[in-house]
């Protein structure tokens, strides 16, 4: 699992060019996990200075860009805080569409440095996330049913959609990119997985039930349960740093108008992510509560190191769906807080495992194009 409303060629990052020259690029190996077995402490990182930063946004000390063009988005932590793996469509990386990058926390990639991809190259990608072991992550893939990138519809009847695609299923891969195992194997989408902090389970999203519904599984595929059951897309699920709870983002039509537009979309594998709340409940389900009710799209939520508040993506002050910027909430719906003040777009925001640093993407400092970077921010409260 992205300029006016959502930018969503962003969200899904979208480009389609293959303008890359092998012989030119300068491209970084996969770590080797035998010798990558460092603690966060040990990283080091060169911050740029604080013109990137805008005065408003006390919560960054420091920031460091990583990326200088293409579409860059979903960039998770390993467990010890070395690495990060991330999805990109950066036509100088040689990708048609979406695929998983690795990276070193303290890497940056600008010129012809390109960081390994860790995918098969085939079909689209989405959501990659680390396993406890640092050397295996999970991701969703089209590829067993096309090699080739999935076309990317943006606009039904004049509004914003996004495709999921019923092609998507869940893989595991080691870090030299070798599937190692496939989790999912149901007709329709499976994707959006992400793993507990405690390392034992995945919460992703499936269309198995008819509707777009939450549901964990061992991280091994096995115990699959599901977890929502309401009408309305759920998904970009998180767990808690205690892996107790779920935030995540929902459609929830209501009219009966609502209700056929959103079955009518998704019968052709669409949905319209331009009216979305979040919500919390228990790892196992139980105790659902809706913790935002601000109106247009809201989404990317991401709990902060202590469990006690959600940082996420909105929308809501804006009057024609642009900017996106960064908010903080606590998990019962209270003490809104605007953490970035961006003009632009500011979206994915990922705690570091220790607490210290956010990795997230953004417009900022993109010369005014619609290149989309992943920034890494030291956090400070």
């Amino acid at each position: 699992m992205k300029h006016t409303l959502f930018l969503f060629s962003l969200l899904t990052l979208l480009s389609c060019k293959n303008t890359g020259d092998k012989k030119t690029e300068e491209t970084t190996q996969a770590p080797d996990t035998e010798t990558s077995e460092g603690t966060s402490e040990k990283i080091v990182m060169e911050w740029d200075n604080d013109s990137l930063i805008y005065p408003e946004e006390k919560h960054f000390k420091n920031i460091r860009q990583v990326t200088f063009g293409g579409d860059n988005a979903e960039a998770y932590w390993s467990y010890d805080d070395t690495m990060l793996v991330f999805q990109s469509n950066n036509s100088d990386w040689r990708v048609e569409c979406d695929q998983m990058f690795l990276m070193y926390a303290s890497e940056t990639f600008k010129g012809r440095k390109v960081p390994p991809m860790i995918s098969t190259g085939k079909g689209r990608t989405t959501c990659a996330y680390f396993l406890p072991d640092n050397e295996h992550f999970v991701y969703g893939s089209t590829h067993l049913v096309d090699e080739k990138c999935p076309e990317v519809p943006l606009r039904k009847n004049g509004k914003y959609v996004w495709p999921v695609y019923d092609s998507f299923d869940i893989f595991v891969s080691d870090l030299q990119g070798n599937i190692t195992d496939q989790l999912t194997n149901e007709p329709g989408y499976d994707a959006e997985a992400t793993v507990s902090p405690q390392g034992d389970k995945i919460v992703f999203t499936s269309m198995r039930s008819g509707d777009l519904e939450l549901y964990t599984m061992n991280i091994d595929g096995t115990d699959v349960k599901q977890i929502t059951d309401e009408l309305g897309y759920d998904g970009g699920a998180f767990f808690s740093p205690d892996g107790t709870k779920l935030i995540f983002r929902a459609s929830r039509p209501k009219t009966a108008a609502e209700v056929k537009e959103y079955k009518d979309l998704l019968a052709q594998g669409l949905v319209q992510p331009t009216e979305m709340e979040l919500f919390i409940c228990n790892a196992d389900g139980s105790d659902l509560k809706q913790i935002t009710n601000l109106g247009n799209a809201n989404w990317s939520p991401f709990f902060t190191p202590d469990g006690k508040k959600v940082l996420f993506s909105s929308n809501f002050e804006a009057e024609r769906g642009f900017p996106f910027n960064l908010y903080l909430i606590d998990i019962d719906g209270k003490n809104l807080e605007r953490v970035t003040h961006s003009e632009t777009f500011d979206a994915f925001p990922v705690f570091s495992n220790n607490g210290k640093y956010l990795a997230f993407s953004s417009n900022r400092n993109n010369g005014g194009g619609r290149d989309t970077n992943l920034f890494i921010a030291e956090w400070q409260d």
